[in-house]
């Protein structure tokens, strides 16, 4: 460690912190190189030749001179490979056991000496020297993945791997997680390791909290996701290709991962994109569906520091009439920032406070870190070291690093004991008036002034009986940490759905709850990377999320507030919050134009609460994120893959934020159909490009020809808001009543539209019938038809 790192760890964290987190920093690197001696001389090996076959049911074993491979396609269409042996299970990506082999398709001898897998969905073809490629039903190639590579250190030890893919000349990648510069994947390297970016970050910060090995790739031969299962360290690197290149010949699209150690094993998903990211929740399981209170404005604050302040807050809130949904506590509510603790100086009676709010409909939400302060009298770490269910080095003793609280342990959440003792400690958050709890500072954190802020490498994790190390453990502590709050408050509150989202995670972290952008940087371009996370991560499969409205540093000029405020109004997840030096990110902090723009917005957002109601319970049925790309239901465009300034919001709306400063109008690209400005009514036939208002009142929003939305009525009871469809075009939309924040069967209710005479009919389909709507409708659209 050099004096500038140190310099910079005692700015950030403080002269005491400081240095103690450069001695755990000397620490870390003394255990891992006791504990992880260098990998010495490899050898490389490829799989060679292949030397035969074993059919089984769905697919079957392909067994090559120096490695096998086996080939399953399931009964819905997914396909899994693994080399040397590996196999779906064990893993935490799958919500449980893998899906059932297609009985109808099986192994059979290819051309070349190679093997096939033919299935109604997907044929997948396997070469003599190890490619995979997987092709449509009619031939076309999708994927092409070449022989892989190991290197096997001498001495043993984990072997790394690379996997190296071509793709069709104009597909474009989606995906990796949460990265602050896509949600398009331009060429460059992506790394696979949970990273807190020491501070706030925007699009040029790579890796952030969230990755994931989770490729969408959509090219107009179709659209696939591929999931390499493995949860070491690694890096990506893509690169698009280009039709024509050279002589004429197109150069395909490539994509190389690269492991540090782990299973070479992966899935892979066909179809159109709904169908695609239908499949890849059946594997790794339905969203949590966010009690509908969650669909509301939230407002936080690293700061707000008593009691006091927080009623003072609400209250502004209520004296200006603007609807709030929840109120976040941050670390600063804690004594001394110890996890499950309360400030009792500060907030006096806390559950008094949140009876007092939740009967003005406003709940309150916690923040819990997973470092626990290591020290004898504190009853969460003693509790813990009594049950034995802290994070150990291979000496057996603690492992220790350094977070808010001061010297920390780590629960071991790949310890299914860890978890349930865990799970339990939500007791006290509940009984202090909370319902929910948001997961921060979980990739995990270990504050240092060099390298990555986390554990030790050689730390010792259980892995739910397998036995590893932080190597294999880091990119899922944050989704076994939310598994471990979700299931306790489960068990605490079995009537009420958990209300839980988490800054880190992996993939099937939606099982759990949903996430947020983290520390996003103040300014237009942190504004541009919200919409980039929300939209990537959606199309990994974790649909709720949201950004610190406003950036989480740094004091947002008034048009940037508005710009940031109106574009979250749109979001899964809506919710203001800021550092303790960043100011406040009240609406009324930013003057009076600002107050009533900013009201319109949280007015629109509780108009569309039962669209955003609907839009959860079709996540969960059906795996479609709330927010997607243009180009969702038509992939074949190729203009729309290159479109990031606009998103869907469901099947319904198209939402073009504005995320340039002075900006009053701007072009918005359109999908195939009709489609009205919301505000003017203004009708535009799609596909193309039009240019629309966008004046610092709001920003524009078009509603789909035909589309049926449900909506809060100006007296509060929920009606249809339904757009005229063209003139001989049919429409229609799926409708989920809000049925409570427990666990009631979500109802589907479908509702078709056409113009007839001049003359909008809406029809309630029911059974082999249909028949009137069941809710009030107001027709809207026809004056611009």
């Amino acid at each position: 460690m050099d004096g500038h790192n140190l310099m910079r760890s005692v700015r950030i964290f403080g002269s005491v912190q400081g240095l103690r987190a450069a001695r755990s920093a000397w620490r870390q690197r003394r255990t891992d190189a006791r504990a992880l001696p260098a990998r010495g001389a490899e050898r490389a090996r490829v799989p060679g030749p292949v030397t035969g076959a074993e059919p089984l049911p769905g697919g079957g074993i392909v067994r090559f001179a120096r490695s096998q491979l086996q080939i399953r396609v399931a009964a819905g269409g997914a396909v899994f490979w693994g080399w040397d042996g590996a196999e779906p299970e064990p893993s935490y990506a799958l919500a449980g056991a893998p899906p059932e082999p297609d009985p109808r398709a099986g192994l059979e001898p290819d051309k070349d000496g190679g093997w096939r897998v033919v299935s109604e969905r997907v044929t997948v073809e396997v070469s003599r020297n190890g490619a995979v490629e997987i092709r449509t039903p009619g031939g076309v190639v999708l994927r092409r993945d070449l022989p892989p590579r190991w290197w096997e250190p001498v001495r043993g030890g984990p072997a790394r791997w690379v996997q190296r893919t071509e793709v069709p000349a104009d597909a474009r990648f989606f995906g990796l997680g949460g990265r602050a510069s896509g949600p398009r994947l331009r060429d460059g390297s992506y790394r696979l390791w949970n990273t807190d970016p020491r501070g706030s970050f925007g699009p040029e910060d790579d890796p952030l909290y969230i990755t994931m090995p989770v490729q969408l790739v959509v090219a107009d031969a179709g659209t696939h996701l591929a999931f390499h299962d493995n949860s070491w360290d690694g890096r990506v690197t893509l690169r698009e290709g280009e039709e024509g290149a050279g002589s004429g010949h197109d150069r395909p699209g490539t994509s190389e991962v690269r492991m540090d150690g782990g299973p070479l094993r992966c899935w892979v998903v066909v179809g159109t994109p709904a169908r695609v990211l239908a499949g890849w929740t059946q594997l790794t399981g339905a969203p949590a569906v966010p009690p509908s209170w969650a669909l509301g404005p939230q407002h936080a604050r690293w700061g707000f520091g008593s009691e006091r302040e927080v009623r003072r807050i609400v209250a502004g809130y209520q004296e200006r009439e603007l609807p709030l949904s929840a109120v976040h506590l941050d670390i600063d509510h804690y004594d001394a920032h110890q996890v499950f603790t309360v400030d009792r100086e500060q907030f006096p009676d806390l559950p008094g406070m949140a009876k007092d709010l939740r009967d003005d409909g406003v709940r309150l939400v916690s923040i819990v870190d997973p470092a626990v302060k290591a020290e004898r009298g504190n009853a969460v770490y003693d509790s813990g070291a009594a049950a034995g269910v802290f994070v150990r080095d291979a000496a057996g003793h603690e492992v220790r690093g350094v977070v808010w609280p001061g010297e920390c342990v780590y629960p071991d959440f790949t310890d299914p004991a860890a978890r349930e003792w865990w799970g339990e400690l939500y007791e006290e958050r509940l009984a202090q008036g909370f319902s929910g709890v948001w997961h921060d500072m979980n990739e995990p954190v270990s504050f240092t002034p060099f390298g990555d802020m986390t554990l030790p490498r050689s730390a010792r994790h259980a892995l739910d009986g397998q036995g590893g190390d932080h190597r294999e453990a880091h990119n899922v502590y944050g989704l076994t940490m939310a598994r471990a709050g979700y299931e306790g408050l489960r068990r605490l509150r079995p009537d009420e759905r958990p209300f839980l989202f988490s800054r880190s995670g992996w993939a099937g972290m939606q099982r759990y709850g949903g996430t947020w952008s983290g520390d996003v940087s103040t300014g237009w371009p942190g504004l541009r990377a919200s919409l980039s996370l929300v939209l990537g991560l959606g199309l990994c499969g974790v649909p709720y999320s949201g950004p610190d409205v406003g950036g989480f540093d740094g004091s947002p000029s008034p048009e940037l507030y508005l710009r940031w405020f109106q574009l979250g109004a749109q979001l899964p997840l809506f919710r203001t919050h800021a550092a303790i030096d960043a100011g406040r990110r009240e609406p009324w902090e930013f003057g009076p134009t600002v107050l009533e723009h900013a009201r319109a917005a949280l007015a629109e957002r509780e108009r569309l609460r039962p669209y955003f109601v609907t839009l959860a319970h079709l996540a969960r049925l059906t795996g479609a994120p709330y927010a997607r790309p243009l180009w969702w239901g038509c992939p074949e465009d190729r203009v729309l893959r290159d479109c990031e300034d606009a998103f869907l919001l469901g099947d319904a709306l198209l939402v073009a934020p504005v995320l340039e400063r002075g900006t009053d109008r701007r072009a918005v690209r359109l999908p195939r159909g009709r489609w009205y400005d919301t505000a003017t009514g203004q009708a535009y036939d799609g596909p193309g490009q039009v240019l629309v208002d966008a004046p610092l009142s709001r920003i524009p929003v078009l509603a789909r020809g035909g589309a049926v939305i449900p909506v809060r009525g100006a007296d509060g009871a929920m009606e249809l808001e339904v757009w005229a469809p063209a003139e001989g075009r049919r429409g229609g939309g799926l409708v989920v009543p809000d049925a409570g924040d427990g666990w009631e069967q979500a109802e589907v209710e479908r509702y078709t539209t056409r113009l007839v005479d001049g003359r909008v009919v809406v029809k309630q389909k029911k059974g082999d019938g249909s028949g009137p709507p069941r809710w009030r409708v107001r027709v809207r659209g026809l004056a611009a038809g």
